[in-house]
């Protein structure tokens, strides 16, 4: 029976090995023609990320399958960008000459004739002699325009329709003006502190550690409003939270540039011996330290992308930086020390200097021969210059007031609505402004390389041990003793108090220390209380004084 029920099962098994389909053929790759691999390669330059990664050195298979899909992401991700290109259907146009016509001999009053009506309406000039110099400064969007005078008067309005936001006079002296994260508050830097307002020119905010600031910049992505003043110290405030991050002394002097790098979000300060030094929050000495021209620094400018800084001195030198290797490229030589210098996101170079503007093309990569632009104001010294993000238009203040210049080809033709939309109406405003707060960046993420998140780390295992044996032995090391210091500053306190300033942080312990402290100076001196000032009506609603 055994040997029948075998033969039977051997039987089976031959019917069903006779109608079992045919074992599957993997698909072999189709073979790409000359112009798609011309095309894959263009987008990869254009829009890929990188080098790709080694699969061959990784021994984990679950890990090497993972990076196979994560490339083939890549890939497909940089040929749906450079499809997309069909539907932009703007493009950036420059002058184009003929024979012996040169662009920069152009007037504005010229090209008004050439343009259209909507475009010769941009180019304006606003007399206002009175409390110059003026600064200026757009938002994102490129449609509110900011100005300060020197000598008080700040005013916001929507400058495409001629709006006035609100006009005020502070009747004190004013350094420099900055938009917030959009056209609801901006910050102002008066004769000793800096007062937030907004958009009606109500004060909400006076920042009293912001003590003579010069320079201000405003890091969109991390909410952070950085400023340097007339000591030294750079301070970074959350303008969401209202704390003070980072306050760093630069030990280099009164500064006298400043800029961010929109790249990175690293401050680049320019200094009175030439220098030029790059600060994070996250560190109490510069990352980098330039030596750029051979007196001070007066203006400092650095493109969208983050490769290349302009540099201008007192030396009458503009020298052109690539910040991927720190090295110098080329320089140029002005007849008057550069004032002030801002790149445009076409990459179009602005300068001012004395009482002229000057707009240079291509002159970031290749050395030029002569300028794209020119423009004059006769008899008001240039102070400060912008491009208008979106907008073929110049920006520029000086003594008498403000000019407003077109520059064909200096703004971006097209935008990306879902980043920065110049056309929002106020409901997509706010809702721009909550996506904002929810994706915001931390301090500790700004670094020279914003992309080292995410990346594999390639040192070898010996490199590894080797740097974790040279840490575990500086914690093994025994820490330096205090010195006892004089009656009264020995306290448990007053120690915690010196290692914070030391460290550079601002805790939450520290700042209850330092507010019982003011308020027992106050009570030496005998001055009243803010209960007090503020009378009985408004007096239920003051805090009590925190105890350290």
């Amino acid at each position: 029976m055994a040997e029948k029920q075998l033969v039977k099962s051997k039987k089976a098994s031959a019917d069903l090995e006779e109608y079992a389909p045919p074992p599957r053929k993997e698909k072999a790759p189709p073979k790409l023609t000359a112009e798609e691999i011309a095309e894959r390669r263009a987008a990869q330059e254009k829009y890929g990320r990188g080098e790709k990664v080694n699969l061959k050195v990784v021994k984990d298979k679950k890990l090497r399958g993972n990076l196979k899909k994560l490339e083939l992401r890549y890939r497909d991700a940089a040929l749906q960008a450079k499809d997309s290109e069909l539907l932009l259907q703007e493009e950036a146009g420059f002058i184009q000459t003929e024979g012996m016509e040169r662009t920069f001999k152009l007037s504005q009053e010229e090209l008004k004739k050439e343009v259209d009506l909507a475009t010769a309406q941009k180019s304006f000039e606003l007399k206002l002699p009175t409390f110059g110099p003026y600064y200026i400064d757009y938002t994102r969007t490129g449609r509110y325009l900011l100005i300060g005078g020197r000598k008080g008067h700040v005013a916001a309005f929507d400058w495409r329709e001629g709006k006035l936001l609100s006009e005020v006079h502070h009747r004190e002296t004013v350094r420099d003006v900055k938009w917030l994260h959009n056209e609801s508050f901006y910050a102002v830097s008066q004769k000793k502190y800096v007062y937030i307002y907004d958009t009606q020119g109500v004060e909400i905010h006076k920042l009293d550690k912001h003590i003579e600031v010069l320079h201000m910049e405003f890091l969109p992505y991390h909410f952070l409003l950085a400023t340097v003043g007339n000591a030294g110290y750079l301070k970074y405030q959350d303008t969401s939270t209202g704390k003070l991050v980072a306050e760093i002394p630069t030990r280099l002097g009164t500064p006298t540039a400043m800029t961010q790098n929109k790249y990175n979000a690293i401050i680049h300060i320019g200094h009175g011996r030439g220098t030029v030094s790059l600060w994070s929050p996250n560190s109490t000495t510069p990352l980098v330290k330039l030596l750029t021209n051979k007196g001070p620094v007066t203006s400092i400018a650095i493109d969208r992308e983050g490769r290349y800084m302009v540099t201008g001195g007192q030396d009458k030198k503009m020298s052109i930086w690539d910040l991927r290797m720190y090295k110098e490229l080329h320089y140029y030589l002005t007849p008057a020390p550069p004032a002030v210098l801002d790149i445009s996101d076409t990459g179009l170079l602005g300068v001012g200097w004395s009482t002229h503007v000057t707009v240079w093309k291509d002159a970031l990569r290749t050395r030029q021969r002569q300028p794209y632009m020119t423009h004059h104001a006769p008899g008001s010294q240039i102070n400060d210059l912008r491009f208008c993000p979106f907008e073929d238009v110049l920006g520029y203040g000086h003594e008498e007031g403000l000019g407003s210049l077109v520059i064909p080809g200096a703004g971006e033709a097209n935008f990306d609505a879902l980043e920065v939309n110049p056309y929002e109406s106020k409901k997509e405003r706010r809702e721009t402004e909550v996506k904002l707060l929810l994706n915001k960046l931390q301090p500790d993420m700004i670094s020279l390389d914003p992309d080292h998140i995410g990346q594999m780390d390639r040192r070898s295992e010996a490199v590894k041990k080797h740097e974790q044996d040279a840490e575990e032995q500086k914690m093994d090391k025994a820490p330096e003793k205090e010195k006892n210091k004089m009656r009264g500053k020995n306290s448990a306190g007053k120690r915690y108090i010196r290692k914070m300033k030391k460290r550079n942080i601002m805790d939450e312990k520290r700042l209850k220390y330092e507010m019982a402290r003011d308020e027992k100076q106050r009570q030496r001196a005998g001055l009243p209380s803010a209960a007090e000032k503020l009378g009985p009506a408004l007096a239920r609603f003051t805090r009590p004084p925190l105890k350290a």
